[in-house]
């Protein structure tokens, strides 16, 4: 072994390249399992983005189930959730063979893809309009011949309308639109339709405005029958309760997450009577309501559950109903995802600081666990990826920030003194930070910058009263948790105070953006972040149309609050360098939001570059975006920290616009009530998901970046 070389921070030698993190990793999604068959979606970034529905056989081969340009993803809701799931069929022999339905992302109907076949059919009608009606989140029914699922449906007149819906695998829907029967109606949002073992009752969960998921919904159940849902009533729920995750243990008896004692908890209840908490604990028993379909436990046909529990990162322990023990599994990973299971077998998501997102077969009794697939197939040196550091940082006002800490790591090269960091913050803004392996995170490290990645106030994983300080408050107290995480480490010594950049996409883009108006950052990068909250209150989508409410104040009442809070307003006050990061064809957070910024640091001197990617939405997702983000984000740390990054091509950094005749839309005045949101009533029509525009024939992303909660993205995607 070599002596180590001694060179600047950011420069060291590393073999985790930007095209490696951009092209190299496979995003793994919504494991299911039945008898000796494990199904799982799979996004591939070198195809664009493609989702394909993978099979894994008795046999241990793989069989990719869907060819190019078929692709699974759904956009009910904007970030989908989802988009597959084994049917049972038979064969000649009357053997019990799976087929798949899915979500097919250009035109957004339901197909059926028979065993063995390479062409799918289709199981709902054409919309009217391109990809008008949308579904997610499918269950089987009881008797095996329909599939149960969110029916979003968006009207020419930009209204959207959502139901719970029942589709025949016969594929008669597909001609005669009215075979698709509509079983729940009532409600702005449903999530996890769950027909009863027996066929006779279905539960789901459902929400209305201005509410989020995690704010507050109601677990419901309701007669099944032939002509629909009838007698339907709320088990659970309200408007300051989140529930979640029903899944029926018999006939009669439902368990479900609820947040009721402060953190997302373990119940029980029948279909009368009161709700049984089967282990009260301060740890949460899911990951959040981020995405539909997820699903944090699994019943086993002995009665014992297969639980994730934990903080920001969850890991798995079993319930056993007789003893009321919850027994953790020791496995190798550190933060699990999701479930899935058939009461013999389960499987998961699972990653961990140096192993990467892998689809795992978990033995409940011994906790040993078999990786079947990994998202990425060559991993560098462990000695180029950081250890994660969970660490508890000193606040404002005396609360706690919590955060990882991510240290400069090379077998190769060192460097004296304390070394520059980047305090990344998620997306969200009630979303999650976990330790799993991020490339992205090693590419900086391995090259001699540290990373802290934050979960502010407002983060998923703490409970209930975390999550809460938020409100009212975005735009405070994430800027605030953001720049204490950064004098603390300056003050210990870790961080050179001098040279800390602050960084973050999307909603973490927007705390960038504010914090580089003060006075603790050296630099900021900004991918696809929010600059002017009215603009974003007039533009988002239904899912996302009233979040603002919470974390602000309903609008008009507290418009000046949104133009306070706005970085669009504050940046005269900016004088740091920052690199705008953004998407041509972004929805969420158009384009014309990052021009403008723009605009305003050249009139301030500000030296700043503002790099477009031409077609991307709200997130990138082709290989050649995350890397020429990572390589331009690197250069600009080089710029800014005073180091020569080896074989990353420059960034200029310019204190002009350098397009004076492109014309921003105008702001809305003070005391201008913004228009409807897109997909609201009276508002335009709601975008794709993640606000891109998706043709007929367009493929769409496996998941974009979601300006709240939404994905874990890899790479430049990240939040």
């Amino acid at each position: 072994m070599t002596d180590r070389v001694t060179a600047p921070y950011g420069a060291w030698p590393s073999p985790i390249a930007a095209s490696d993190v951009a092209r190299g990793v496979r995003r793994l999604g919504f494991p299911s399992v039945a008898g000796e068959e494990v199904w799982w979606e799979e996004a591939r970034p070198d195809e664009g983005g493609r989702t394909t529905v993978m099979r894994r056989g008795a046999d241990g081969a793989d069989t990719e189930l869907l060819p190019a340009p078929w692709s699974a993803c759904t956009r009910v809701h904007e970030y989908g959730g989802r988009s597959h799931l084994p049917v049972p069929r038979r064969d000649d022999k009357a053997r019990t063979r799976y087929g798949i339905v899915f979500a097919n992302a250009a035109d957004q109907r339901l197909y059926l893809l028979e065993r063995d076949s390479r062409t799918p059919v289709p199981l709902t009608p054409a919309p009217e309009a391109p990809a008008a009606l949308r579904y997610a989140d499918p269950a089987l029914s009881a008797d095996g011949k329909r599939v149960v699922c969110v029916r979003e449906e968006h009207g020419a007149d930009g209204s959207v309308r959502r139901a719970i819906v029942s589709v025949p695998l016969s594929g008669r829907a597909a001609e005669e639109p009215d075979a698709v029967s509509v079983l729940v109606t009532g409600a702005d949002f449903f999530a996890s339709p769950v027909p009863s073992p027996d066929g006779g009752h279905l539960a789901w969960v459902a929400w209305n405005h201005p509410r989020m998921p995690w704010d507050g919904t109601e677990l419901r159940v309701g007669r099944l029958g032939p002509d629909g849902v009838t007698g339907a009533y709320t088990l659970k729920g309200g408007v300051s309760e989140s529930v979640l995750h029903p899944v029926w243990n018999g006939p009669s008896r439902l368990c479900f997450v609820s947040d009721w004692p402060g953190f997302w908890n373990l119940y029980e209840i029948g279909l009368t009577g009161q709700a049984i908490a089967l282990y009260p604990d301060e740890s949460e028993f899911t990951p959040g309501p981020a995405r539909l379909g997820t699903l944090p436990y699994v019943r086993l046909d002995d009665g014992r559950l297969v639980v994730l529990h934990g903080g920001a990162d969850l890991v798995p322990a079993v319930y056993d109903p007789r003893t009321l023990e919850l027994a953790p599994l020791d496995t190798p990973f550190t933060s699990w995802e999701t479930l899935g299971g058939d009461g013999s077998r389960v499987v998961g998501l699972a990653s961990g600081p140096r192993t990467p997102q892998s689809l795992v077969l978990l033995d409940p009794d011994t906790g040993r666990v078999r990786t079947l697939r990994a998202s990425l197939d060559d991993l560098p040196d462990p000695g180029y990826l950081p250890e994660p550091e969970t660490v508890e940082l000193p606040g404002r006002y005396g609360g706690t920030v919590h955060a990882n800490l991510y240290r400069p790591a090379s077998p190769e090269a060192a460097a004296d003194g304390p070394a520059p960091y980047a305090v990344w913050v998620h997306g969200g803004p009630v979303a999650r930070a976990t330790t799993g392996l991020d490339l992205a995170k090693a590419y900086f490290t391995s090259r001699g910058i540290g990373v802290v990645d934050v979960n502010y106030s407002g983060s998923i994983g703490f409970g209930r009263t975390y999550r809460e300080r938020l409100h009212g408050m975005w735009g405070v107290l994430d800027v605030e948790d953001a720049e204490a995480v950064a004098r603390a480490l300056a003050a210990d010594g870790t961080a050179d105070p001098d040279r800390i950049a602050v960084r973050g996409g999307s909603a973490g883009g927007f705390t960038t953006l504010l914090a580089a108006a003060g006075d603790v950052f050296a630099c900021g990068t900004s991918l696809y972040g929010v600059t002017d909250l009215l603009r974003l209150a007039a533009e988002t989508h239904d899912f996302e149309s009233r979040f603002l409410d919470s974390l602000l104040g309903p609008l008009p009442g507290y418009s000046a609050t949104y133009r306070e809070r706005s970085p669009i307003s504050r940046a005269d006050r900016v004088r740091v360098p920052l690199l705008l990061l953004q998407g041509t064809e972004d929805r969420v957070v158009p384009r014309a939001q990052a021009s403008e910024f723009a605009a305003a640091l050249a009139e301030g001197g500000v030296r700043h570059a503002l790099i477009e990617f031409e077609g991307e939405g709200h997130g990138f997702r082709a290989a050649e975006s995350v890397q020429r983000a990572l390589e331009a984000e690197l250069a600009f740390y080089g710029e800014v920290f005073g180091f020569t990054p080896p074989g990353v091509p420059p960034v200029e950094l310019v204190t002009e616009y350098p397009d004076p005749e492109l014309e921003a839309e105008p702001l809305p005045e003070l005391d201008e009530e913004p228009a409807p949101a897109a997909g609201a009533p009276g508002g335009p029509a709601a975008p794709a998901a993640g606000g891109d525009p998706a043709g007929p024939a367009a493929p769409a992303p496996p998941g974009p970046e979601p300006i709240w909660p939404g994905s874990a993205p890899s790479g430049a995607e990240q939040g």
